[in-house]
């Protein structure tokens, strides 16, 4: 497989859409499917599909196109799902137990270990099996169950102080909900998600298409 560091951010980007996509191919028993057919099912030119799977090793033959079940095993195993990362949930209001009851997370190789806030309120109460567990617990938790990654629900005026925490903890990851755009002088890798510009993007698309009407 060829280095990651040789390929762009969008092409990484697009690989779980394949990967999801090819999970419902293999629900619905195809087993095999050209770049033009699936071009077709995800909205990307077949070109597009073939430059980004070619960075990889291609996948595909000429004149049988790609088999399902080894493009999706192959795309899985690119994207770590196999890899089991030890998960936290930081911020136990409704976005964080949202996060830890989600049942597909394991299935992509992400294992939610624990759930953690500083709010008494919410200390103890019980979400998807696990106990909220107050932020004090957390250094020892981290260390006990060598933490991958923190996911990150926090507020705004908390998020840089405790992204810092968990990084210095060594956790290599943040996926971070909070509001802020986190940028840390440390090697932890974040993926910053902001719900609220995809709604966005969608109340314009929506005013785009059907204008006078909103």
């Amino acid at each position: 497989m060829a280095s990651n560091k040789k390929i762009s951010m969008a092409v990484i980007r697009r690989l779980p859409r394949y990967y999801r996509y090819l999970s419902d191919l293999l629900l619905m028993d195809i087993n095999r499917i050209s770049s033009k057919e699936l071009s077709t099912r995800m909205g990307i030119t077949a070109s597009q599909i073939r430059q980004d799977l070619n960075c990889f090793g291609g996948f595909g033959q000429q004149g049988y196109g790609y088999n399902v079940e080894l493009l999706f095993n192959e795309i899985g195993n690119i994207l770590g799902v196999n890899s089991k990362f030890q998960t936290i949930v930081i911020g136990a209001g409704h976005m964080g137990q949202a996060l830890a009851n989600y049942g597909n997370f394991e299935k992509r190789g992400f294992q939610i270990v624990g759930i953690f806030d500083n709010n008494p309120k919410l200390v103890g109460k019980e979400i998807n099996h696990m106990k909220i567990q107050h932020m004090d617990n957390l250094d020892d938790f981290v260390k006990k169950y060598h933490v991958d990654i923190a996911m990150l629900t926090v507020p705004y005026d908390y998020a840089r102080e405790v992204a810092e925490r968990v990084a210095l903890l060594g956790i290599k990851g943040l996926w971070n909900f909070s509001p802020m755009d986190l940028k840390l002088p440390y090697d932890t890798v974040i993926e910053n998600v902001h719900l609220s510009d995809s709604l966005m993007v969608l109340g314009y698309k929506i005013r785009d298409k059907f204008p006078g009407k909103t």
